[in-house]
């Protein structure tokens, strides 16, 4: 039976899991998680009024140690086949040891579907590497770059602070092989600066669901500021942290969102699946 590190709150708003890393929860006593959430109902509906965004699953890797599940690879199957049958897009990331990222590829060859595969950003060297692992289910692929904030992960695994020079050799090496890149992690001045030079073909807008010390803020408040910004310098626009509701879904859409992600609310979804199967077995 899993333990799950989930808390199931009626509305998933960072209120839970506060002080849980690893865990479910972020930074600075979930600080940014809350921000996040409750920085949709705060924003006005944008202008852009022709767009029709879809949902995908947030890359979220540590099924064991984030998430509670009792099995790593498990969890990757579970999740993946679930947002399959749901008609959810996918996506997956990587993480240590390399296994979560194999997982991940497995699951979704399972599925027969394809994904958008977010890699850490290490010396281009093992992110290429990654890549080529992932090639054949890569819908979309990118580079994690507010990974680079969380020390632990940075220390462990040598993670490199990118730029433009580095993303431009990652954008090159995927546009030889006609997949878009993504550029994930925008989240301050210096990341919108990035992406005016790089001209990701998107840019994703994110804080690691709250969980990056970067700034404080929330991803709803940075997009209202900056989507026009954004859209001129990249061809499509994700944001995930935070969305809980359709009017959320809406807001986010209103500003020219193609891809909206949901991470929290698709594992206590899973864990809640599970946990009622447990209990009939």
């Amino acid at each position: 039976m899993s333990d799950y590190k989930c808390h199931f709150c009626s509305v998933c708003m960072g209120k839970g899991c506060i002080g849980q890393l690893p865990g479910m929860g972020g930074e600075n006593q979930n600080s940014n998680f809350i921000l996040n959430c409750e920085g949709w109902k705060k924003i006005p509906t944008g202008t852009f009024t022709e767009n029709k965004a879809i949902l995908r699953l947030a890359p979220m890797t540590g099924g064991v140690e984030n998430i509670g599940y009792a099995d790593e690879m498990q969890y990757y199957f579970d999740m993946i086949k679930s947002c399959a049958e749901s008609g959810t897009a996918i996506s997956i990331g990587d993480g240590t040891p390399d296994c979560k990222l194999l997982y991940g590829i497995e699951a979704v060859k399972s599925v027969g579907k394809k994904a958008a595969v977010f890699i850490k950003p290490y010396e281009n060297k093992k992110i290429f590497e990654r890549m080529e692992w992932a090639e054949e289910i890569s819908e979309y692929s990118g580079i994690d770059i507010d990974a680079y904030n969380i020390l632990t992960m940075r220390n462990a695994v040598h993670l490199e602070k990118k730029n433009f020079e580095n993303l431009k050799e990652v954008k090159e090496f995927l546009a030889g092989k006609n997949i878009p890149f993504v550029l994930k992690g925008i989240f301050t001045d210096e990341d919108l600066e990035l992406i005016e030079e790089i001209k990701p073909d998107v840019a994703f807008v994110s804080n690691h669901g709250g969980r990056v010390p970067s700034r404080t803020g929330s991803v709803a408040e940075f997009l209202y500021k900056n989507s026009e910004r954004i859209k001129k310098c990249c061809g499509e626009i994700w944001v995930d942290g935070g969305i809980r509701t359709k009017e959320d879904f809406c807001k986010a859409q209103s500003y020219g969102v193609t891809n909206i992600l949901l991470g929290r609310p698709y594992v206590t979804a899973l864990c809640k699946k599970e946990c009622f199967t447990n209990i009939l077995k």
